[in-house]
């Protein structure tokens, strides 16, 4: 029975999470010091030293972002001032305007917004967005020489152009001016355009500097009223649309995005805008009740910046508009929350870019009837439910492509590059996102356009920069862009792989075998004893939360799986269990699209998030499963240094065992074995092990079943206690 290898993991059907943990140091004294100097309770206040902020001054900051002086943008954008002049010239003498934006969200919602506040401001303005289909992302030479014809005299790009050299070279060659506006990374070579706005160009420190595509163009536009006089009216709009780019666009809700959010939030709920109250109808979004905050602290007020017509708006709103947050907190009016926005309207807004007409949803957020609304937002709603179905399936495929193709060889390429036919572009960014999720590293996937061309997406990692990867394939790959996190790409076929070869160089460059598990970062652990709703409103001093201030993520060890079932698309339904005192409290959790993982381990260690759960009139926290191993206990007495197997007898149901710790082929085991000489053996993390008098006739058995896990968790106990009395260390099985 020794010599046959468990099975290998690419035939696993069912495993739990490949991640790796990283919790965060609990820096106890500092949080009670914090907490007592703003009013806060420890727990929030060690969420915020996780999240870098460590002195009251740095906390008032964060939790009252109306409080912060902002530079005014035209002191921090170079080019700021030229663009604002362009458009005012524009304007004024009635020469045409043409704006090329972007089929995601962030570009729909910036071209919309400047759609809306130029027309307001009364410029002769169309737009145009490439096609995804035909050709991709970014202005270009067809889009350029067509505005030409109609007479534009001035180009106003959004979400796009910073890579866009010919393309606004041959504007210039035409005699027609150019704005680019734009958040991508910065290439070896700025466009000829007559004005650049771009926070990649500005100092790291400027508040600014996160903003995404419809950030940039938020900021002209306020600019461009301000200098106008004509902001009644205008603001409010535009900042509902700027709130719904900039989450969709999963931009980080630091700096000026997390107090223009802040202030969207409040908003929307109640937008004037009919394309936004059509969008929350149809997606079936309620508002929700702000929060309190925590023991007095900052709660749903935040100011009522954004109304007036001076440059408040953008920099220093009145001193009485932000309650201090250690004043009791008024009544907090409804608002949305960035998930929302993110799995809700985001997607729906999205789905159209990626496989339908984008003019849809310009349509959708540019009309002021509400007939025109509601249709519009039926189309979206039909488009992201084919979306979705488009995502499954490729999803499924492009897994069993890479676990026939490339599995063996991930941990030396250390990325994935899958390329297969007739997969539509549109929606194989989605799914590498998902393949990162799956396997940890890199994805870089795309589909055939025809048989000489290639075009794709890619998805990174933490230690892993995206832009930077396409840059070293720059002589091999047609058009590219992106940023850190995501990118764009095409390439002949005939440089297939040449690329695949110079990605996979770059990749052994920058990670090591450590990096090739998806990162879990985790705040704190709870105990469910203490999750409650008390604990959930506190959580609000937080929001809103998104990229760089990430929902708070708790765990739990030691916990039972004591119901689970399959629901919906592949989603887990549990309830689990933990015994505290003697005595046990249970809490319902979902996995999303977990159902890889089903059924669970009995016992289990659990990352999540909380949610609100309202059913019948009746609110009760649940979790969101983020992450889940097998219990530290168990995990670590697998990784024992000693020359000799650890080894242990036990009794379970009046009959007696015996079970050891055994190295085969690098990889501990556990091996229980009964008095008529039957044999289980299992390895961590493996919900599949052996069953049988031989390993030659041993059956594969799931040992996350109930009558599997209980023999196997007494086994463990018995190995445990031998361990703790006998001086055997254990190493980090992280270091394994």
């Amino acid at each position: 029975m020794l010599n046959r290898p468990l099975p290998e993991r690419s035939q696993i059907r069912r495993r739990l999470p490949n991640q790796r943990w990283q919790i965060y140091p609990q820096k106890t004294d500092l949080a009670e010091k914090l907490a007592v100097s703003i009013n806060l309770s420890p727990i929030i206040s060690q969420l915020l030293i996780n999240r870098g902020i460590e002195t009251p001054a740095q906390a008032q900051a964060f939790l009252e972002p109306e409080s912060i002086v902002l530079p005014p943008p035209l002191e921090e954008f170079p080019d700021l001032a030229m663009s604002v002049e362009l458009l005012h010239e524009a304007i004024a003498s009635q020469s045409k305007i043409a704006i090329c934006g972007d089929y995601d969200a962030d570009g729909m919602t910036s071209t919309a917004l400047l759609l809306r506040s130029l027309r307001a401001l009364g410029a002769r303005v169309d737009y145009a967005i490439p096609s995804r289909m035909h050709e991709g992302y970014g202005i270009n030479k067809r889009i350029v020489e067509e505005f030409h014809s109609e007479g534009v005299k001035l180009i106003l790009t959004v979400d796009n152009g910073i890579s866009a050299y010919e393309p606004i070279a041959r504007a210039r060659e035409l005699g027609v001016k150019v704005i680019v506006t734009d958040h991508h990374d910065i290439p070896q070579q700025l466009p000829p355009a007559d004005a650049i706005l771009n926070p990649k160009l500005i100092t790291e420190s400027s508040p600014y500097r996160g903003v995404a595509g419809v950030g940039v163009a938020y900021i002209l536009a306020v600019c461009l009223a301000q200098q106008l006089g004509e902001t009644r009216g205008l603001i409010q709009p535009m900042l509902e649309l700027f709130t719904l780019g900039t989450i969709a666009d999963l931009a980080p809700l630091t700096g000026v995005n997390r107090r223009w959010v802040k202030r969207g939030l409040k908003h929307l709920p109640k937008s004037k805008l009919p394309g936004v109250q059509a969008l929350i109808q149809i997606a079936g979004v309620q508002a929700k009740q702000g929060g309190q905050g925590g023991q007095g602290g900052q709660g749903g007020q935040d100011g009522q910046g954004g109304q007036g017509g001076n440059i408040a708006t953008l920099s220093t709103p009145s001193p009485l508009s932000t309650p201090s947050p250690l004043s009791p907190p008024s009544p907090p009016p409804k608002s949305l929350k960035p998930e929302d926005i993110g799995f809700r309207l985001g997607p729906r807004i999205n789905a159209v870019g990626r496989i339908g007409d984008p003019q849809t949803v310009i349509d959708l957020l540019t009309t002021d009837d509400m007939g025109v609304a509601l249709t519009r937002a039926m189309q979206c709603e039909q488009t992201n439910t084919s979306r979705q179905q488009m995502c499954e399936e490729i999803e499924q495929e492009a897994i069993a492509y890479v676990e026939s193709e490339f599995i063996a060889s991930l941990p030396q390429d250390r990325l994935l590059l899958v390329i297969q036919p007739e997969w539509h572009h549109g929606v194989i960014g989605i799914v590498a996102s998902r393949l990162v999720e799956r396997y940890g590293v890199p994805v870089f996937i795309g589909t055939y356009e025809d048989e000489t061309h290639i075009r794709g997406s890619a998805r990174g990692i933490p230690e892993f920069h995206v832009f930077e990867a396409l840059e070293y394939c720059r002589d091999l790959l047609g058009k590219f862009g992106g940023h850190k996190a995501a990118g764009g790409f095409s390439l002949p076929t005939e440089n297939l792989e040449l690329v695949r070869s110079r990605l996979i160089d770059f990749a052994n460059q920058c990670l090591e075998p450590q990096h090739l598990k998806p990162l879990l970062k985790i705040d704190a652990q709870a105990n469910f004893n203490q999750i409650n709703h008390q604990l959930f409103q506190q959580l609000n001093a937080l929001h809103p939360c998104g990229i760089d201030n990430p929902d708070p993520v708790f765990w739990t060890p030691n916990v039972q799986v004591i119901e689970q079932q399959t629901i919906g698309k592949g989603h887990i339904k549990v309830t689990l269990a933990q015994t505290i005192d003697d005595k046990q409290y249970t809490i319902k959790a979902i996995a999303w699209r977990w159902r890889d993982y089903y059924p669970l381990p009995q016992r289990v260690d659990i990352a999540y998030k909380l949610r609100e759960n309202t059913f019948n009139g009746n609110t009760t926290i649940e979790l969101e499963l983020v992450g889940v191993r097998l219990t530290k206990a168990s995990s670590q007495i697998f990784y024992t240094a000693s020359p000799n197997p650890l080894k242990a007898t036990f009794e379970y149901n009046q009959r007696q065992y015996t079970c050891g710790i055994y190295q085969n082929n690098s990889f501990p085991e556990l091996r229980i074995k009964n008095s008529e000489g039957k044999i289980l053996v299992m390895q961590p993390e493996r919900t599949i092990g052996l069953l049988g008098t031989s390993r030659e006739a041993a059956i594969e058995v799931d040992v996350s079943q109930p009558q599997y896990d209980s023999i196997i968790q007494a086994a463990l106990q018995a190995l445990s206690y031998i361990q703790q009395n006998s001086g055997v260390r254990i190493q980090n099985p992280e270091l394994r």
